[in-house]
């Protein structure tokens, strides 16, 4: 047999060598190939914890809002209600006196107001600086950026100070919670991006065949930025949605906001048991969880449906084309 090999090659010796050359080459790939196998394994396992690591205070909110409060407050909690209780949630729907209704109500308004309002300074702010030639639109908006580097609080210090009944007297009503945060500097930045996007020869066509500012922003611009709109949009009306500290601080119980219902309400014991002080003898956490779950699921809905636009219209802000 040895003789066979040392003839063949003694004949050919150079077969023998690519031979040996593709065997090798073919265990370097399949090296290769087992190797991507481990590491996707690797990063699925990875990504699998840190999902559910993600997802694990929601699922406890959503049992937490349906347990009874004795079963709660074990020492060994339970990772499934027991005995699945639907009446906390009819409760804090009712709960001193149907505030909750109010609240909600009060938020439809201003999320609906504030964003179409938004949506319009934005939509043209935003085209100006994208498309519109006029002296020191560079300097306009870089003043216009660096006003993103100063703190929220003190634009809630100072809006205070002038809607307060000193000066306004925007107290108590829906204009306080709209007016003072109708402009978005980032929003107009992320649109301004998108609009630069759109070559200029559709707009100077368009200006060729007579269509007007306006009318390019409607039929043009408008329809080729929807992902960016409907995203700007979604983001304002979530933002309005989960607004605490504003409507807090300027107004009474009968003009806020969900966030401010669901914090401010001492959800107490069903029985309505009261101590020897008048104050309740415990609030109820499963209570507040329920109210909790309430908020949050209309804005999970929100992002489920339109998820796909907001990271559309996010993503093509950053990008040229």
């Amino acid at each position: 047999m040895q003789e066979n090999i040392n003839t063949a090659k003694a004949k050919n010796p150079n077969s023998i060598t690519q031979s040996t050359d593709l065997l090798d080459v073919n265990k370097e790939k399949q090296k290769k190939k087992i190797g991507k196998i481990i590491y996707r394994i690797f990063v699925y396992i990875f990504l699998t914890i840190v999902a559910l690591g993600a997802v694990f205070p929601f699922y406890w909110m959503i049992i937490t809002s349906l347990k009874e409060e004795p079963e709660f407050m074990r020492s060994v909690p339970t990772f499934f209600p027991e005995i699945i209780n639907w009446q906390n949630y009819s409760y804090v729907v009712n709960y001193n006196a149907g505030l909750f209704g109010t609240a909600l109500l009060n938020t439809i308004v201003v999320g609906a107001l504030s964003t179409l309002l938004s949506l319009i300074i934005i939509i043209l702010t935003a085209y100006a600086f994208a498309k519109m030639e006029f002296a020191g639109k560079e300097l306009l908006f870089s003043i216009l950026l660096a006003t993103m580097m100063i703190p929220g609080e003190l634009y809630s210090t100072t809006n205070y100070i002038t809607v307060s009944k000193n000066h306004l007297g925007w107290n108590n009503t829906f204009i306080v919670m709209i007016v003072p945060f109708l402009v978005s500097v980032y929003y107009i930045y992320l649109l301004r991006n998108n609009f630069k996007q759109i070559p200029n020869s559709l707009y100077q066509a368009a200006k060729v065949d007579g269509t007007s500012e306006v009318g390019f922003l409607m039929k043009v611009m408008i329809p080729l930025t929807a992902p960016t709109l409907i995203s700007v949009t979604l983001l304002k009306f979530i933002g309005t949605w989960n607004s605490y500290i504003w409507p807090q601080l300027v107004n009474d119980k009968q003009w806020q906001l969900v966030s401010n219902w669901m914090s401010g309400s001492q959800f107490s014991d069903k029985l309505g048991k009261l101590n020897q002080a008048g104050i309740p003898l415990e609030n109820l956490t499963t209570l507040k969880m329920a109210a909790a779950c309430m908020i949050s699921l209309p804005l999970l809905v929100l992002f489920l449906c339109f998820r796909k636009y907001i990271m559309r219209g996010v993503s093509r802000s950053g990008t040229k084309g």
